[in-house]
């Protein structure tokens, strides 16, 4: 069965998140945590809106560095944003297989989101890891090349216990 992509996924968290960051007084609550592994790299951006307060921590860790360093608000923002931005993504299904590793090769992020507007009935939450690509044919080769040894995304919407889209 081939993979489900899910640019359309990502393409509609991209200005959610731009709105979390240019516009927070329209949720009533959040906690996102996100973390990106790209080119080597780690950027990892945590923040959360409960009772009126917000905490938020922003840090990273260079390409081939062993300390992580704090980073602005905004760069955070903008190495999710690009990654966000990649023409196509694959997302896994469950956890990774004991051993396996993703590709470092392949950008990759771990999403774990959960937000509340003003005015809005109930919240939503999504929990995914993404892996991005420059265009759909570089997903499917990389699908077909992971057969077997990575649990990706073939049927959505995904539902499971710890990883699944919108509920």
């Amino acid at each position: 069965m081939p993979p489900a992509l899910y640019t359309d996924l990502t393409a509609a968290l991209r200005p959610l998140l731009a709105e979390l960051l240019e516009t927070p007084d329209l949720f009533q609550t959040w906690d996102a945590h996100l973390e990106l592994v790209a080119a080597g790299g780690l950027v990892v951006l945590k923040s959360k809106r409960a009772k009126g307060l917000v905490d938020s921590l922003f840090w990273g860790r260079a390409p081939k560095a062993t300390e992580n360093k704090q980073l602005p608000q905004a760069t955070a923002f903008a190495a999710i944003d690009r990654f966000l931005g990649l023409k196509a993504h694959l997302a896994l299904s469950d956890a990774l297989p004991e051993g396996a590793v993703l590709d470092e090769a392949y950008p990759h992020c771990a999403v774990k989101f959960s937000y509340r507007k003003k005015g809005a009935p109930k919240a939503k939450a999504l929990s995914m890891i993404f892996i991005g690509f420059n265009d759909d044919a570089d997903a499917l080769a990389y699908a077909e090349s992971a057969t077997g040894t990575l649990p990706l995304v073939t049927t959505r919407p995904l539902m499971g216990t710890k990883l699944h889209e919108w509920r």
